[in-house]
């Protein structure tokens, strides 16, 4: 009996829906919802279930992502993307990882559902235009000019430079070994002049409630010694798992010439559910 397409794409759905909302949890939710409305389809009917799905996928994020929108303006403190445990494989496929890491996720966020939507759909999973315009109900001359639009703000927005993999990994230890040993002057080493911590706590767990600018005052918040610290891979770059007086938290790294300008940091209990086991992700 042949595998059912739902279950034979589910890692690719996931994936879109994550990369669409930022939430794996919400991710869950869509494609529970879209496995209902599969249920209901004359399967046989269906001539290309891989590119129906993803379809279906698509609006019920859509539909979810414009209530999100909402309610994160609610939101206690900054609000960050949900990371993942991640094998280090997913880093092979370098446009993947770059479309689920904390920053892009970050950078997703400012777009509009309509504008996300596409760009994922386009940048990273590579649908026809034709097939985008289907999901999100535009014109296929439209979703040109949306997705041209949210290139031209992501590019903008995304960090300036890429990092290959050994550097990222090696600036990513030294900034975890200075974190391990609590001392000033080796954070200060590591940190970009203008590093940015943004912290996630969701009103839920001690964090910063704006971001926190320069390499002085990132260091004094971070120089601390009591803390258990250990290297993990979070949305297919390697990053940090801290613990501190029981309190978790998961940081990520945007690093530039080998210095590390950005801390993403997500502390916010309710976002820390899946760092025991790697996610399956898909493009």
């Amino acid at each position: 009996m042949a595998e059912d397409p739902f279950v034979a794409h589910r890692s690719l759905l996931f994936t879109v829906a994550y990369e669409m909302l930022g939430s794996a949890a919400d991710a869950e939710d869509v494609l529970q919802e879209s496995w209902l409305r599969w249920a209901d389809v004359e399967h046989a009917q269906v001539s290309d279930p891989r590119s129906y799905l993803v379809r279906v996928v698509t609006r019920q994020a859509l539909n979810r992502l414009r209530t999100l929108s909402r309610s994160r303006e609610d939101y206690v403190g900054e609000w960050l993307p949900e990371p993942l445990l991640t094998s280090p494989d997913i880093a092979e496929d370098i446009e993947l990882a770059e479309s689920v890491s904390i920053a892009m996720l970050t950078v997703l966020e400012t777009l509009r559902p309509v504008e996300r939507a596409v760009f994922v759909l386009r940048e990273v999973f590579e649908l026809p235009y034709g097939e985008i315009a289907e999901a999100v109900g535009k014109s296929a001359a439209a979703v040109r000019q949306i997705a041209r639009r949210a290139r031209d703000h992501v590019a903008a927005q995304r960090p300036r430079v890429r990092v290959s993999r050994s550097e990222q990994q090696a600036v990513v230890e030294r900034f975890l070994a200075a974190l391990r040993t609590g001392r000033l002057q080796e954070l200060m080493e590591v940190l970009a002049p203008d590093v940015v911590l943004i912290a996630d706590g969701g009103g839920l767990a001690a964090a910063a409630r704006a971001p926190v600018h320069g390499a002085e005052l990132v260091a004094a918040l971070l120089a601390r010694p009591d803390r258990t610290v250990s290297t993990v891979w979070l949305n297919g770059a390697p990053a940090g798992r801290i613990e501190v007086d029981g309190q978790l938290a998961a940081v990520s790294l945007v690093v530039e010439d080998g210095r590390v300008t950005r801390i993403h940091a997500v502390a916010n209990p309710r976002k820390l559910t899946r760092l025991d086991e790697p996610a399956k992700l898909a493009r």
